[in-house]
């Protein structure tokens, strides 16, 4: 299982890509599979595209709350139901450090692509 100590900040970047399959969300979250399957049953706002086959596409804003949900369980020590309530009401008004977190990713994508601009 993961350590409850481990944090956001040491999550891998999110690529820029649009679509994720369940095994990159996975290893960009540090979440197994199954749990991620077991979540989307769990939070109503999960909700990854579904095409062939059933396979499961997540896009960037489905990566960004899956973190925010690892870390209101493993990080903040909420019930699913905690953290159900707690997505919930951060669903209607978006929570600052999502905020922010959004915009220290763009930043960092941002300076990778002025770094390739410069070659």
């Amino acid at each position: 299982m993961l350590d409850p100590e481990s944090s956001n900040t040491e999550l891998p970047a999110i690529p820029g890509k649009r679509y994720f399959t369940i095994g990159e969300v996975s290893d960009l979250c540090q979440v197994k599979p199954h749990v991620l399957r077991y979540w989307e049953q769990e939070f109503p706002q999960l909700k990854p595209v579904k095409r062939r086959g059933n396979r499961r596409y997540y896009q960037r804003h489905d990566v960004l709350m899956i973190r925010q949900i690892r870390s209101l369980l493993y990080e903040q020590g909420f019930t699913i139901g905690g953290a159900r309530q707690q997505m919930s009401g951060e669903h209607a008004k978006q929570d600052s450090n999502q905020s922010q977190l959004i915009i220290k990713q763009l930043r960092t994508e941002l300076e990778e692509i002025l770094q390739i601009l410069k070659r």
